[in-house]
């Protein structure tokens, strides 16, 4: 991990899960500085990260790399506190949907050295997915730091930036289309006698095995769902499918910034495994 001190703007769960990925990473950076309203989010995080320090907005953004982790509706309150405490030659990576590179960069009078970011909660294990958009112009070396440190939470391609707002949706957002009908399926497998190792596995491999049968074996969808003809749910898989056809699309068209695309399309690239 590089030696930058980084800044964090808002101690939610965005920060939250970025901290601790680089905790579990043994990758967090000597001098992090969290500000956030919430007394109780800083403890959370501090509890989690014994590392951090608190401090007030202009400390927080006065740091070498300054990570916006507001949601979009706080995000423009926050600017200008944090454009007056910016340091020359800063890095501001911001981590909310909506708001584009050349908005924040005219916000903060920093063009070129924005980064955006949108994370996903499997970060906390280093097993994110966390597209990244640089600027055309945005130096090598502040590329390279950007990238050190998105690197212990998991992959990090870099893409066009009018698509950042549909991976919100999908990748960011997307574990908790899910998350809830594996702890019910896990606590299901509890009930039927297996232990919690047994459980971990098959649901591991259950999990995984079913994504990478329908995205690799060449099967078309109807063949993979046709793989198994017992579907004690299958009375509601026209529900679901329904609310991922109406709710997403909505969601999607909250969070799209106002006004044509950015249109840069940047370099196809990763950092992380």
């Amino acid at each position: 991990m590089n030696d930058r001190t980084i800044g964090f703007i808002g101690g939610g769960r965005v920060a939250r899960i970025i901290l601790e990925g680089w905790s579990r990473a043994g990758k967090m950076p000597a001098r992090v500085t969290v500000v956030d309203p919430s007394r109780d989010a800083l403890a959370r995080l501090q509890a989690r990260c014994p590392g951090i320090a608190v401090a007030d907005l202009a400390t927080a953004a006065a740091q070498d790399v300054v990570f916006l982790a507001l949601p979009p509706a706080a995000l423009p309150a926050a600017l200008p506190a944090v454009r007056a405490a910016l340091r020359p030659g800063a890095l501001v990576v911001s981590l909310a949907p909506k708001f584009t590179v050349a908005a924040l960069a005219a916000a903060l009078g920093a063009p070129e050295r924005v980064a955006r970011v949108i994370p996903n909660g499997p970060s906390v294990i280093g097993a994110g997915f966390n597209p990244a958009y640089f600027p055309p112009g945005m130096p090598d070396d502040a590329r390279r730091v950007v990238g050190d440190l998105l690197a212990p939470l998991g992959e990090s391609p870099l893409v066009a930036e009018e698509k950042l707002e549909a991976y919100a949706v999908v990748t960011a957002m997307g574990p908790t289309y899910f998350w809830f009908q594996f702890q019910a399926l896990r606590e299901q497998a509890a009930a039927f006698g297996l232990d919690e190792r047994e459980t971990a596995r098959a649901l591991r491999r259950t999990v995984c095995g079913a994504a990478r049968t329908l995205l690799e074996s060449g099967l078309t969808p109807a063949e993979v769902m046709d793989l198994t003809p017992s579907k004690p749910l299958a009375e509601m898989e026209p529900v679901v499918a329904e609310l991922f056809r109406t709710r997403l699309p909505a969601m999607l068209l909250k969070i799209k910034p106002p006004g044509p695309p950015a249109g840069d399309v940047g370099v196809t690239a990763s950092f992380g495994a």
